[in-house]
């Protein structure tokens, strides 16, 4: 049997003194050092490393999202098709996480429960950085961010400036579709609604594919990206409904309740509704 050469041998790098390791690149202590349980409970781990991971996956989710807006602004749409893949590939990660959260029973799950005083996921301010990025806006929302004005204000920004939605209806317009005025001077603030005029040009686009490819393909990139972040949202759901049934959340929100609502809702709604005019 041939002997498996040392690091040595091998040409490896074990000098670090004077050089960045791995470590040092990804900065793993510090990271590594922010899993604090406040219970001896053995799953609150568990309950801290998805919701830490979550946060980073979606730190990765809103640099694409706002990359792509950036380049609908500015036509440069082959860039933001990547970012969309990308965005959704988080999204996919970020339901298969449910997954292992769900290993979490009911019974483990109450023996610390009550530590985690009012602290929420409804309280992230990453996940409503998202949904302000994906169209969702509503400014109460901000309200949970007061006692951080960094964060507050950063949220205020997003709330108050284009979505993703916005920056690709901006986009038909400038292409010469027959945007509704109103459509355009929007405040963008407040959130999208169904617009005729915007149903239209999804029409044309769909009907005559080969003259509107690029618009084709950006519009089943948003379907995509919105069917993976249903999925998301229902998968929270379930999950929630399976580890604490139908109670509160930590942070007073209806549970399962507001999460059942919150899949009501739809941030591109003129390409879902495109299908049904189709034929």
């Amino acid at each position: 049997m041939a002997k498996i050469p040392d690091e040595e041998a091998a040409g490896v790098h074990t000098d670090f003194a004077a050089s960045m390791s791995y470590g040092d690149y990804l900065k793993l202590d510090p990271l590594l050092a922010c899993q604090q349980p406040v219970s001896d409970q053995h799953d609150e781990m568990l309950f801290i490393v998805i919701h830490q991971a979550t946060e980073l996956w979606l730190k990765l989710a809103i640099h694409e999202l706002k990359a792509t807006i950036s380049g609908l602004e500015h036509d440069d749409l082959q860039p933001a098709f990547k970012n969309l893949a990308r965005v959704s590939r988080i999204q996919s990660q970020l339901i298969q996480s449910w997954d292992i959260l769900s290993t979490l029973t009911p019974t483990d799950y109450l023996k610390f429960r009550d530590k985690l005083g009012q602290s929420s996921g409804f309280q992230s301010h990453q996940y409503r950085m998202m949904e302000f990025l994906l169209g969702n806006k509503r400014a109460a929302m901000l309200a949970p961010h007061r006692h951080r004005p960094d964060l507050h204000a950063a949220l205020k920004e997003a709330l108050e400036g284009p979505s993703l939605y916005d920056a690709t209806i901006g986009l038909l317009a400038r292409r010469g579709f027959a945007i509704a005025p109103e459509v355009l001077a929007r405040d963008q603030a407040t959130p999208h609604r169904s617009d005729p005029s915007v149903l239209a040009a999804w029409t044309v686009i769909y009907r005559n594919t080969a003259a509107h490819w690029d618009l084709y393909q950006l519009a089943e990139e948003l379907v995509d990206l919105e069917d993976w972040f249903q999925q998301w949202r229902f998968r929270h759901m379930t999950t929630v409904k399976r580890i604490i049934g139908f109670k509160r959340g930590t942070g007073g929100t209806a549970g399962v309740g507001y999460l059942r609502h919150a899949l009501d809702t739809t941030f591109f709604p003129e390409l879902w509704e495109v299908r049904t005019e189709l034929s």
